[in-house]
This record gives structure tokens, C-alpha cells and sequence, in this order.
């Protein structure tokens, strides 16, 4: 066993039985870079692009800073770290691991598999909106620059930089808002969700590219994927440079960075300031969607994971704080040639902020095909990062469960996920109902439950005893603390204040009905009701006590190794040269691993 092991992987058997998957010697990353560009091009995402810049000036500006930074330092590193470890240790995706840790709560890792493909779907209709305005930027001049076009209205209002005839009224729509609102979107052909209209073949085939684009980059796994976000996660930083020099030489530009920036203190005696940093803070880096237990499971044994954690992890933050100056410095712009206060001008966060204000300020801009293009191909390198990262988390989770029925066929799979559904006119009304509805409170609880269950019922003593096995240190007591006490009181915060502060949620005038509301309810529960049918399952038909069936402690397995003499065998070895704790590890696992073959 001992041989046979060794000839076949340069890691020794420690972590997880999934070191060979369907008879397989399990993918690993081909550099270490590839797997930090992976996870950075994961948690850099289009929420530091919109969503940042807006929360921070609407939680006190500068201020704001503060509550984002302890929100980090003490939730969402700590999270960070701890899923980064998990996957490293017993390289198993985010179904299969939970048989090590606490098998009553494998319902968490289909609940994350659900909600991924959630995000999947919605991540890969904006990178379709987004490659629309690309193939539109291919002209001298661009389409949302002018009123002239067939899909304008009456109020739509053109103004230049260099015209001060033209004033800018409450009930005036820029070209950029009618070619994004009528042409790209057609929401005004679709009353609502009750009716959505006819399909938008524009849209679809924008869609049919992006899914193919996505397919042949993850069909053949991190060997593939690994070389696609040299591209996809460096390319975004040269565009922000970019932009960021740009709109630094803007007129007014001053006037957004000001904004941007303005500390108001007060603000952070309000309870909403510290719920917005503590979501934020948790949706930018990402933990509970199953992609840092994936990547982590390709690296080897060894790896500097808590290095890797505190990297990637400063590099969001600091991206977040980056991507502020992009946007404000260009809303600084548009609120001098509005003639507006920039409250005024970013009244609205979301894709609206990137596919109306931003293209506005660029439509206005010299050079404004090259920046056009440049920057829609920015939002679809983001948008990438993320799908790839999504999906990558449900297929490593799927294929280590079921290895032997997938793993020869992981080509029809990935493709099975990245068929692309039908777009239609009123696709937008479907997108917000997702984004509001389908990932937020649901993955919260889900990360609730799996930080519990790795501290209290895995236990953190057991999972520090790994990380020690695995890179040769304790954690220090902060990180103790976080994972027991401080991270499960932040999950718990942010769930409180959800369902204490629920969304109103409407798209342009459309006000969502009350009964969206169920239906958005309906399909959050869809993914977390995994779990607790899961533990309902595992009680009827698990045999034993029940902290056999929640923790499973290598004793548990001891009236088992009595029918393996190759076990007897490496445990009389083992035992003079390991501490105890390790040799259970390594009986364990071999157990599991010859059970498996």
C-alpha cells in the first residue's frame, strides 16, 4: 500500500481519500501562480467594481473604511483561511469533504453546489449584456451617444461637455439609459415577471458565446482553466490602471474623489453601516460557495495556504479601494457636465452604475471607441473569473463524490452546466429577482452552518491539529478564536439583519409584486432545504449513536481495520515514529481509501 502510494503521487497519503479520484492520481495545479491568479480572479469579481465604490460612499465615505477593515481582519480572513485549509488538507471538493468532518451536514455541500450554479447563470446573462455593448463599441461612434437612434424617446437628452445650451432635467433620459434600458435589455416589451415576453435572439446568441467561451476553458480542469486567468485576472488590473489615469485628468474628477472619500463619523454610530461592511466584506472575498474548497484541493499537501489566504485576501481589499477612484473620478465628471451634485449622478448601484453611468462618462470621452472596448472587455474578464471559479467548485464537488461515473465523462458534464438557457425580453426582471433573493441570506446560513460544524463538531482543536500536520505551525489563538466565537457571531449578524431589514426590490419603475417576494423566498430555500433533508436522511439510515454519525472519529473505525493486515501492519509501524493524533489520521484515511477500491 505504502509503495504503491508513493510511486503514484509526490504527497503522502495525509489529507483526504480523494488524493485519487476514479482510479485517477488526483490534478494539481501546474505553477503555484496558477492557483493564486485563480483565486484572485475568483474574489476580484464585478462587486468590487459597483458595488464597493457605492457602499462606501453611502456608509460615511472614508468612514467607512473602518468597519470594512475590522469586518475583514475579523470575519472574512478568518473564513477565508479556514476554507483554503479544508480543501487543502483532505483535497475534497465541498460534497465529498464532510464524510471527514461531520457527515450529518453533507447537505451543505449540495446547497453550495445549488446556489453556484445560481450565480453561474446570473454572472454569465451580465457578461451577455456586456458583450453586447463590446460588439456595439466597433463603431466610430458609439450607439448610447446620441438620440437619433430608432429605439429613442422623446426624453432623451444629448448633451456634450462642450454644450451649456443643453440643461439636464428630473424627467431627461440619457441615450446611454434608452440604449441600455430599450435596445440591449427590452424591458419596456415585457410588463413583468407575470409576462416576459418573446425571446431576445440578440441576447441569446451573446449568451451562446459566452457559454462556449466558458466551456472549452474549464472542460479539461485547472490544467485549462489555470492558463485561462493569466489572462482574465491580470488583464482587469491594466484596464483599471488605465481608467484610473484617465479619469484622474477629467474635468470635475475632484469632485467624485472628494465625495468618494469625505469621512461623514456619524454614520458609523448607524447599525447599516457595520450590516453593509460586514456583507460586503463577506461577498467580496466569498467563502461558503465551494470555489476555495475546490482550488485548495488541487494544491499540494504542503502548501503555504495561510500565506496564500492573507495574499489573495489583501489584494481584494485593496482592489475594492482601487476600483472606488476608477468610478468616482469619471461620476466627478459626469456630475460637472450634468451640472449636478454627485449624489445626484450615482444614485444607483448595480450593473445600471456600469452599463449607463460608466458608459455615458466614456461615450463623452476622446478616444471613446478604444475606451469602450477596453472597458467591456474588463467587465467580461471579471465576470469569467468568477463563472470559471463557480462552476469549478460544482464540477470538483460532483466528480469527487461520484468518481467512478463521471470522471471519464467530465466533458458532458461541464457541458450539461454550461448549456445556456433561452434570453428574453424580460430576462432583467429575472436577473434582479436572483441577485436579491437567490445567494444572499441562503449561502450566509450555509457558512453559518459550516463554520459551526467545523468548530464545535469537528472540533477546532482537531482542525488546528491538521493545519499543523499540514504546514508545520499552530494557528495562533486569534484565528482560534475567530473560527469558535467571533466568525459565527458575524455570520449570524448579517443573517439578523436580512431578515430584519428585508430588500425592496424594483428594476427602473417596476415595483416587484408581493408574490415575487414568496417566489424569491421559494428559490433561496431551494438550496439551503438540502440541508436539513440531509440530516433527516442521514439519522434513518445511518446505524449508531448519535455522535457517530455526526463526528467520525478514527475509533469509530477500529472493529473495521481488524479485516486489513496491511493496516495492522502500517499502524505498528507508524505508531513509533508519529504522534498518535497523525497515526489516526493515516488509519483513517487508509481505511477509507481500501473501502473505496
Amino acid at each position: 500500500l505504502v509503495n504503491w502510494t508513493q510511486s503514484d503521487t509526490t504527497e503522502p497519503l495525509l489529507g483526504g481519500c480523494n488524493t485519487f479520484i476514479g482510479g485517477r492520481p488526483r490534478e494539481t495545479w501546474s505553477k503555484k501562480v496558477d492557483f493564486l491568479l485563480s483565486v484572485i480572479g475568483y474574489a476580484v469579481d464585478l462587486g468590487n467594481v459597483w458595488r464597493f465604490p457605492y457602499i462606501c460612499y453611502q456608509n460615511g465615505g472614508g468612514a467607512f473604511l473602518l468597519p470594512y477593515l475590522l469586518m475583514a481582519v475579523f470575519g472574512g480572513v478568518p473564513l477565508f483561511y479556514m476554507e483554503l485549509a479544508l480543501g487543502q488538507f483532505h483535497h475534497s471538493g465541498c460534497i465529498s469533504i464532510w464524510k471527514h468532518i461531520c457527515p450529518i451536514f453533507k447537505g451543505i455541500g449540495f446547497a453550495i453546489c445549488i446556489i453556484a450554479l445560481y450565480i453561474a447563470f446570473y454572472y454569465n446573462t451580465i457578461m451577455a449584456w456586456a458583450l453586447y455593448y463590446l460588439l456595439s463599441s466597433f463603431q466610430s461612434t458609439l450607439p448610447w451617444s446620441t438620440c437619433t437612434n430608432s429605439w429613442n424617446t422623446a426624453n432623451c437628452n444629448q448633451y456634450m461637455s462642450t454644450d451649456h445650451n443643453v440643461t439636464w432635467s428630473n424627467t431627461s433620459t440619457s441615450p446611454a439609459e434608452e440604449f441600455y434600458v430599450r435596445q440591449v435589455l427590452q424591458v419596456h416589451r415585457s410588463p413583468g415577471l407575470h409576462q416576459l415576453g418573446s425571446v431576445s435572439w440578440q441576447l441569446a446568441l451573446c449568451l451562446l458565446f459566452i457559454f462556449t467561451i466558458v466551456f472549452f476553458s474549464i472542460w479539461k480542469g485547472v490544467k485549462t482553466s489555470g492558463k485561462v486567468v493569466w489572462v482574465t485576472a491580470t488583464f482587469p488590473y491594466l484596464v483599471l490602471l488605465v481608467l484610473l489615469i484617465r479619469g484622474a485628468t477629467l474635468p470635475g474628477a475632484w469632485r467624485g474623489v472628494v465625495f468618494y472619500l469625505k469621512p461623514d463619523w456619524e454614520k458609523l454610530l448607524s447599525t447599516t453601516v457595520w450590516i453593509d461592511a460586514a456583507a460586503q466584506i463577506f461577498f467580496s472575498l466569498g467563502p461558503g460557495f465551494g470555489v476555495l474548497l475546490a482550488f485548495a484541493s488541487y494544491n499540494p499537501f504542503h502548501n503555504n495556504c495561510y500565506k496564500d489566504a492573507l495574499i489573495t485576501s489583501s489584494v481584494n481589499c485593496l482592489t475594492s479601494f482601487l476600483s472606488g477612484f476608477v468610478i468616482f473620478t469619471v461620476l466627478g465628471y459626469m456630475a460637472e457636465m450634468r451640472q449636478q451634485d454627485v449624489d445626484a449622478v450615482a444614485k444607483d448601484a448595480g450593473p445600471s452604475l456600469l452599463f449607463i453611468i460608466y458608459a455615458e462618462a466614456i461615450a463623452n470621452m476622446p478616444a471613446a471607441t478604444f475606451f469602450s472596448i477596453i472597458f467591456f472587455l474588463m467587465i467580461i474578464m471579471l465576470g469569467l473569473d468568477s463563472t470559471f471559479a463557480g462552476l469549478e467548485g460544482v464540477i470538483t464537488a460532483v466528480l469527487d463524490e461520484y468518481p467512478h461515473v463521471l470522471v471519464k465523462r467530465r466533458e458532458k458534464f461541464v457541458f450539461g452546466l454550461t448549456e445556456p438557457p433561452l434570453s428574453f425580453q424580460g430576462g432583467a426582471f429575472v436577473v434582479k429577482l436572483f441577485e436579491e433573493y437567490a445567494t444572499g441570506p441562503a449561502v450566509i446560513t450555509v457558512v453559518l452552518l459550516e463554520v459551526i460544524a467545523v468548530s464545535w463538531f469537528y472540533g477546532t482543536k482537531r482542525f488546528c491539529n491538521d493545519i499543523q500536520v499540514m504546514l508545520g505551525f499552530y494557528p495562533g489563538i486569534f484565528w482560534r478564536v475567530c473560527w469558535v466565537a467571533i466568525c459565527p457571531c458575524f455570520l449570524l449578524f448579517i443573517i439578523i439583519s436580512f431578515l430584519a431589514f428585508p430588500p425592496e426590490v424594483r428594476l427602473f419603475s417596476y415595483h416587484y409584486p408581493l408574490w415575487t417576494t414568496a417566489l424569491g423566498y421559494c428559490i433561496g430555500v431551494s438550496s439551503f432545504i438540502c440541508v436539513p433533508t440531509y440530516m433527516i436522511y442521514c439519522l434513518i439510515v445511518t446505524k449508531g449513536t448519535f455522535k457517530q454519525v455526526c463526528v467520525p472519529h478514527p475509533a469509530f473505525l477500529v472493529s473495521f481495520i481488524d479485516g486489513f493486515p496491511q493496516i495492522q501492519y502500517l499502524s505498528s509501524v507508524l505508531s513509533f515514529n508519529i504522534p498518535p493524533f497523525l497515526r489516526d489520521y493515516l488509519l483513517s484515511e487508509c481505511f477509507l481509501f481500501l473501502r473505496s477500491v
